[in-house]
């Protein structure tokens, strides 16, 4: 079984620290960032458009892995809970998933998405289209 996990580009953002970042990119403070993308995966961009709704998905690189229970959202009054109840970033796999329109594709290789709430330097380990409603 292949367990290599692939990094296909980088966030951009304003955001520049955990402490500073929405819990959601629906919060306020989400931000209009650019997906740096790798060059080995530039014909994996074809087909995007603006206007398309992705989920991104991306490698809490600064979380903790150890951590298997969570006040929910930071909360201390919060029960805790374990991780797998709750969107923490703090989880054995910190996977984020965020839900975002893309806005822009600049030359050569970068997504402009928006709302974000990813700190600057997260890696991006896949782009999906948004499941369209029914």
């Amino acid at each position: 079984m292949d367990k290599e996990l692939v990094i296909i580009g980088t966030v951009q953002s304003t955001i520049k620290d955990i402490d500073s970042a929405p819990k959601m990119e629906t919060e306020a403070g989400a931000v209009r960032a650019r997906i740096v993308m790798d060059p080995a995966y530039a014909e994996a961009m074809d087909g995007l458009e603006p206007g398309d709704r992705l989920e991104l998905f991306t490698w809490f690189h600064k979380s903790d892995r150890t951590v298997l229970k969570v006040h929910p959202r930071g909360v201390k009054d919060r029960p805790l809970r374990g991780v797998f109840a709750t969107r923490s970033p703090a989880r054995p796999n910190p996977i984020g998933l965020h839900r975002v329109t893309l806005v822009a594709i600049e030359e050569p290789l970068t997504l402009v998405v928006e709302p974000l709430e990813a700190i600057n330097g997260t890696p991006v380990i896949d782009i999906k289209p948004k499941p369209r409603e029914k």
